[in-house]
């Protein structure tokens, strides 16, 4: 089987489409599977709407001999690819790894809805109405659908998309060997708070900071470490300047064996987004033994058992997020008990069984 993948990332970029079409790379081949690659990074530096259609004839000129078509989302990658796939009459397949057109709303026009609240809402922005239309689309004319968490599977329906239509498949994380750091970063002491991701609204990095403002009244010592960039760093560390007045690093976007080392040396692990499809960066963490305090929000849930393997907390909760931080740095033994429970949660969540669930689902297409 030859399958064609259009993503939108590519190492080196950032980001989980370029960590998952890598895995798939690596292993999908000695299943018999062979993967050729498009890049919309090829067509990037053109103009808006051209550089889509010239995305769409370098997907039909790279998919000659294909047997199916994998698009990595539904909207840049996912419309030209959907052409494309018609024009060789190819079944075409879309991963959904969170709702696009709710995403550029919140970032570009205006949406101050959650995910949850917006699939109910008649969209207002002219762009916003054409982005849900056109991924909306995109799921409905693909021969399959597959996404990383039963959460976004529920909010797939909500497209309008029949449940039978969509897979989950949760994601996997190859870890490897990690690096130990070998200086500590910006000099930081002890306890060390860590959070990563791209440093937009929904990540809730401004009230990481709080929680260690807050924290440091019983924990003077402690300290934060922001992994990630996005159009909220400048902001964000004009408000750490005020607020942690010292002892806090922005790292900016590391590599990928940059982002576990920095996360391995943590005492703690925070991801206080308001959504989350599947978090490659909490499977990391949880992989590495890092006790992990996440919010209560998509598909967090589906990784994290509560005081279990790691803490869940409401969303936007800040006494909330203080107390469960709190409760973790200050008892070595609970952080112990989560961290040893980490490791063994994630043994479901194996490249092995990613790739497995994968090839079966795309030969039921070809």
């Amino acid at each position: 089987m030859r399958v064609l993948v259009a993503t939108p990332l590519y190492p080196p970029d950032h980001g989980g489409p370029a960590t998952y079409v890598r895995l798939l790379e690596q292993l999908l081949p000695p299943e018999g599977v062979e993967i050729v690659v498009s890049k919309f990074s090829d067509v990037r530096g053109l103009p808006k709407v051209l550089r889509h259609m010239a995305y769409a004839i370098h997907i039909y000129k790279a998919s000659r001999g294909a047997d199916l078509i994998l698009a990595l989302d539904p909207a840049s990658t996912g419309l030209p690819a959907l052409l494309a796939a018609r024009m060789r009459r190819l079944p075409f397949v879309v991963k959904v790894v969170g709702d696009y057109a709710w995403e550029q709303g919140r970032q570009r026009f205006g949406v101050r809805a959650t995910l949850d609240e917006f699939v109910y809402e008649r969209a207002t922005h002219p762009a916003v109405v054409v982005l849900r239309f056109i991924q909306s689309q995109v799921a409905k004319h693909a021969h399959a659908i597959i996404v990383p968490s039963a959460y976004l599977k529920k909010i797939i329906t909500k497209w309008g998309i029949p449940a039978e239509k969509i897979s989950v498949i949760y994601n996997a994380v190859a870890i490897g060997t990690v690096e130990t750091l070998e200086d500590e970063p910006g000099g930081l002491t002890r306890p060390r708070v860590v959070t990563a991701g791209r440093l937009v609204p929904w990540k809730g990095i401004g009230g990481v900071i709080d929680a260690v403002e807050q924290l440091r009244t019983t924990l003077p010592d402690t300290t934060l470490t922001v992994i990630g960039a996005g159009p909220e760093e400048e902001a964000l560390m004009r408000y750490a300047k005020v607020r942690l007045k010292g002892r806090y690093v922005f790292t900016g976007a590391l590599s990928h064996e940059d982002t576990l080392a920095v996360i391995k040396d943590a005492d703690l692990f925070v991801l206080n987004s308001t959504y989350e499809g599947l978090s490659h960066l909490l499977i990391e963490a949880l992989s590495l033994g890092v006790p992990v305090v996440a919010t209560k929000v998509g598909g967090n849930a589906e990784l994290i058992e509560d005081n279990v393997n790691g803490v869940l907390v409401p969303s936007k909760d800040l006494g909330a997020l203080v107390e469960a931080c709190s409760g973790v740095l200050a008892d070595k033994e609970y952080a112990k008990k989560l961290s040893d429970a980490a490791v063994r949660s994630m043994e479901r969540f194996t490249t092995a069984r990613m790739a497995t669930d994968t090839k079966t689902l795309l030969e039921t297409l070809v």
